[in-house]
């Protein structure tokens, strides 16, 4: 991998990422979900509401960019570089995360009460549930569609990407 496709891949996570957190805030400030992806890293490691959204946000980009990897090396073992593949995988992922990740919160998560002990004076974080319907029922729906545009920015940029390389090395420009 070059030097310039790494940069186009911390560029393009960096892009993906925002554009997922829009449409997940999005959805909280709408009332359609009360996840916060976020707050749910950030009060991990921090009591403090005010530091553990700063903190969870870092983090989530920072894991946005990791996953941007990952979807590049998806996308490269396949042979297929477009955005609609691209959507394909991120709802695949959202789907992982929502049936298989997120109802385990409260097994690893020090503040989260679970749905089998509940709250104590450390644990007030409601647990998440099945596909995370316990912070509102719209919320499997938007986070499958955060996670497919995640996938879609990715991939468009990495067919746009080889597009372009294809482009110059038929025509010689470069």
């Amino acid at each position: 991998m070059t030097m310039y496709m790494t940069l186009y891949l911390v560029l393009w996570g960096l892009i993906a990422t925002v554009a997922m957190a829009t449409i997940l805030q999005a959805s909280q400030e709408l009332g359609l979900s009360r996840m916060s992806l976020p707050f749910l890293i950030g009060s991990a490691f921090s009591a403090n509401r005010s530091i553990a959204t700063v903190l969870g946000f870092v983090l989530y980009v920072f894991g946005g960019w990791l996953f941007a990897f990952l979807y590049f090396l998806f996308f490269t073992s396949i042979g297929i570089y477009t955005w609609w593949m691209g959507a394909i995988v991120g709802v695949i992922h959202g789907a992982f995360l929502l049936v298989c990740a997120i109802p385990l919160l409260p097994y690893v998560h020090p503040r989260m009460a679970s749905e089998h002990h509940g709250v104590t004076m450390r644990r007030q974080l409601e647990p998440p549930g099945f596909m995370a319907i316990n912070y509102g029922y719209q919320t499997p729906f938007t986070t499958l569609l955060a996670q497919a545009v995640y996938g879609g920015v990715l991939g468009a940029c990495v067919q746009i990407q080889h597009a372009m390389t294809s482009y110059a090395s038929v025509t010689g420009k470069s």
